[in-house]
């Protein structure tokens, strides 16, 4: 390479190669819009909660309406499918669709066998509330042993 293929428009001189810097992250793999994941780790659990929380509530703000206060009058089975789908009503297809996506996600943040634990819960209301009863009281366990 030539002086003058090493020199920048402004006449200074640099070789091109980068400068490392971590910017504070070291060997964690930051994954941002992605649903944060549980570990299953009654301790890590309610930064889990949080960050969850953060996560749903960028998405949409009734999202987490509906892991707190459920479904209201949609019936679904055992799968969270509804029962008759074509006979709600526009604003309950609203709900039902965001009810899926907040269960989905629920469902992608947790280990499969903490899944398999509540599998026959229909509702993302009915599967948050048992994951939070089982850490919850794993956590006192643990602490009171």
């Amino acid at each position: 390479m030539s002086a003058e293929e090493s020199t920048s428009h402004s006449g200074a001189s640099h070789s091109g190669a980068a400068v490392p810097y971590d910017y504070g992250y070291g060997d964690k793999k930051v994954e941002f819009g992605k649903v944060p994941r549980f570990n299953g780790d009654p301790e890590e659990f309610s930064l889990w909660k949080t960050n969850f929380y953060s996560y749903v509530m960028g998405l949409d703000e009734k999202l987490w309406d509906i892991l707190e206060d459920g479904v209201g009058d949609l019936v679904l089975d055992e799968e969270g499918v509804a029962i008759d789908r074509k006979k709600h009503t526009p604003e309950q297809k609203k709900l039902y669709k965001k009810h899926h996506k907040i269960r989905g996600s629920l469902v992608t943040a947790i280990p499969k066998a903490e899944y398999m634990k509540m599998s026959d819960k229909s509702t993302a209301k009915a599967m948050f509330a048992s994951l939070l009863e089982d850490h919850l009281s794993l956590l006192y366990l643990k602490q009171n042993a």
